[in-house]
């Protein structure tokens, strides 16, 4: 074979690795942007189901504490607002993410205060409908730490690939952005006071 032939067909067996590797690196980060945005799906399900258990729990509160109606207002507004504020996946950025954990952490303090008054109304407490509410709630809360942790570990094994060479040079042809993070609220780093 001639010289010129062999270095021709050098040159084609390096491009055809190079974009293999290419493509093979370009279905990775579509995966995985998918998989990222499949959770926060996950995330966005356990948030609307403690939505759809506010209702029942209002009602049922309702019930047995009418006159407490500025904090039941006040969790009905806190649900409206929350299911309101929602997020694109795919143009995800900190500052709508806190948005929205504003939104939801709005939500669940009023629904802090809400379980707070039941104390005072022994048969509420006693109630088999509010205690199965209570202990959905609890579980759906429950259910949202988990896919939040879930949600954010899909997000740094994303972001750790599409800054990492040579990932990183079709991640900005493509367009893959860093994800968003879920962080702890402003002041939860400090221990509540406990005074009896």
């Amino acid at each position: 074979m001639k010289r010129s032939t062999i270095i021709l067909l050098a040159v084609i067996a390096i491009l055809v690795f190079v974009v293999a590797g290419a493509i093979s690196q370009y279905n990775k980060l579509v995966g995985m942007d998918e998989e990222v945005n499949a959770q926060w799906a996950n995330v966005e399900n356990q948030y609307q189901r403690r939505a759809d258990l506010i209702p029942n729990l209002v009602a049922t509160v309702k019930g047995y504490a009418s006159h407490e109606q500025e904090t039941l207002e006040g969790v009905v507004s806190a649900r409206s607002k929350a299911t309101q504020v929602t997020i694109d996946p795919n143009n995800m950025t900190p500052e709508k993410l806190q948005e929205f954990q504003a939104a939801q952490g709005e939500l669940s303090s009023a629904l802090g205060r809400l379980l707070m008054i039941t104390e005072n109304y022994p048969d509420l407490k006693a109630n088999q409908n509010f205690r199965d509410l209570q202990v959905q709630l609890e579980g759906t809360e429950n259910r949202i730490a988990n896919e939040r942790t879930q949600f954010n570990n899909l997000a740094n094994g994303f972001n750790a690939v599409i800054r990492k060479f040579p990932a990183n040079i079709l991640a900005g042809l493509f367009g893959f952005e860093k994800k968003a993070y879920f962080e702890a609220e402003k002041g939860s780093e400090s221990a509540p006071k406990v005074e009896f």
